[in-house]
């Protein structure tokens, strides 16, 4: 596993040792008040010990079924393969659009039998404004086969749905905001909002995009890296938007400083500009990490006598990824951000504390909205509508999906009876996580949640949770653990 070597990892030892080194107790206290201030959750309290690390407190009294928390994700990407079923805002990952414009694409890219591998996608580089048409879509190599189990439907009606020239019965219920170009001219990326689209531009866009206005060294190597992260792990991309985060941060600290010292080159600058990159890390720097090579669980295809070989597939693949992200975005200012070892870690961050990013599709609720018209005005509408639900088949209900860090949700401890759960409710509409009471919490209660499925055997659940490095020790497991233990001494011999 140490066979494959980076030399920042040698040059910047004792900078990547301090990026990693876990915060003060004091300073992770004074991180998490101020961000649930911000998320105004003054229901929660995030405490830390040395032994148990971090952990959300109820300050007040929840009743079951009510809403404890809202986190907004620090970063998140949509899955590569999702983006050919859903339209959605590259920010807040809300549905853009139109309901028509969702059908649409759905439709357009179905009827072109693309895989899921996300080679396929949307090119609006030509575009002169924010609408979206069939000719901004860049149909690639992709194949023409259609897909089983459905009832294709004419050429002409696909691109009615998309340009906006067929309305749906009652679809103006289901209005969705309209969509908004990448600022960058880049054509990957859409918006709700001028404000989502700026405020994406500045947390890490602004390195990643492809288009005429990216901020990155090559754009053509931003493509590349990209095409590896489609082509192998779309964890990847989250891991670059974690970086130029954290490079877009420190830049604006720096700026900050040298305007309080007037432009003027203090003595000791190396120094204060380390100070600023930790700065700029410390919301990276509260997650747990392991490297991604040693904790990603083993699949169940791979035997144990494969293990070591699989871990290190694994990290010439990381290896390769870096090296491309470098070619795109790298400055020697803050290069131990570049080691291996970081971008591994950063990785497994996500490995260990991601929730899943789901936001449930309006197609999905204008179809059932149809369903449940009564008879006169459902058979009208299902004239028109009948036809393209045919259509689209059991992928009419599939939402947005994909992957994120929350900062708040990641300090909630497992339980395998928890008090709590990640569910999004009709309004919540948008990527931030939702947490609900699933009983009354008492003040100074832990507020836990189950990082897997809490129904499996006392063994299997423990199998399991040796992935995230720990073994359960909730009173679920301690009373099924006893009476495995019990049964074992009381089996009878053969």
């Amino acid at each position: 596993m140490d066979s494959i070597c980076d030399t920042l990892d040698v040059e910047f030892a004792n900078e990547i040792s301090l990026l990693l080194e876990p915060l003060p107790s004091s300073q992770i206290r004074e991180y998490f008040d101020d961000l649930l201030t911000t998320r105004q959750c003054g229901g929660l309290s995030v405490k830390h010990d040395d032994e148990r690390g971090k952990g959300v407190y109820a300050i007040n009294v929840f009743k079951e079924g009510q809403l404890i928390l809202k986190d907004q994700m620090l970063v998140g990407a949509q899955h590569s393969s999702n983006k050919m079923d859903c339209l959605v805002c590259s920010f807040c990952f809300c549905f853009i659009g139109s309901i028509e414009l969702q059908i649409g694409r759905k439709l357009y890219f179905q009827g072109l039998g693309i895989s899921s591998n996300g080679k396929c996608h949307s090119d609006a580089t030509d575009m002169e404004d924010d609408s979206y048409t069939v000719s901004d879509i860049n149909l690639g190599e992709c194949s023409t086969n259609n897909l089983k189990n459905t009832t294709p439907l004419p050429k002409e009606i696909v691109e009615s749905l998309i340009n906006g020239k067929l309305e749906l019965p009652a679809s103006g219920r289901f209005s969705l905001p309209p969509v908004v170009s990448c600022p960058g001219g880049c054509g990957e990326t859409y918006y709700c909002s001028k404000s989502c689209a700026d405020m994406d531009w500045k947390s890490s866009h602004s390195l990643l995009c492809t288009g005429e206005g990216s901020m990155s060294l090559c754009k053509e190597a931003v493509s590349e890296f990209i095409e590896h992260a489609n082509d192998t792990n779309d964890i990847f991309l989250l891991a670059a938007k974690v970086i130029s985060f954290t490079i877009l941060r420190y830049k604006k600290l720096k700026a900050a400083h040298l305007k309080e010292e007037k432009n003027s080159a203090p003595h000791g600058l190396a120094d204060i500009s380390f100070s600023l990159l930790l700065e700029a890390w410390k919301p990276i720097s509260v997650g747990y990490k392991r490297r991604w090579w040693e904790c990603i669980a083993l699949p169940a295809d791979v035997d144990r006598c494969d293990e070591v070989g699989f871990r290190m597939q694994i990290k010439e693949m990381a290896s390769t990824s870096l090296q491309l992200l470098k070619a795109a975005i790298f400055d020697k200012e803050y290069a131990p951000l570049f080691s291996l070892d970081i971008y591994g870690h950063i990785i497994g961050m996500f490995e260990l504390n991601n929730l899943d990013l789901v936001v449930a599709s309006p197609v999905e609720d204008y179809f059932l909205y149809i369903d449940d018209l009564p008879h006169p005005q459902k058979k009208e509408a299902e004239a028109i509508t009948k036809p393209i639900l045919d259509a689209i088949g059991d992928d009419y209900s599939i939402g947005c999906q994909g992957t994120a860090f929350f900062p708040l949700q990641s300090c909630m401890n497992h339980s395998c009876c928890p008090n709590a759960k990640a569910f999004k409710r009709e309004e919540d509409t948008d990527g931030q996580a939702t947490i609900i009471a699933l009983q009354p919490i008492q003040v100074g209660e832990e507020v836990t949640i189950s990082y897997i499925d809490e129904e499996l055997t006392y063994e299997e659940r423990q199998m399991m949770l040796a992935d995230y490095g720990f073994r359960c020790k909730c009173l679920k497991c301690l009373e099924e653990g006893h009476q495995s233990n019990t049964n074992l001494v009381t089996a009878p011999t053969t």
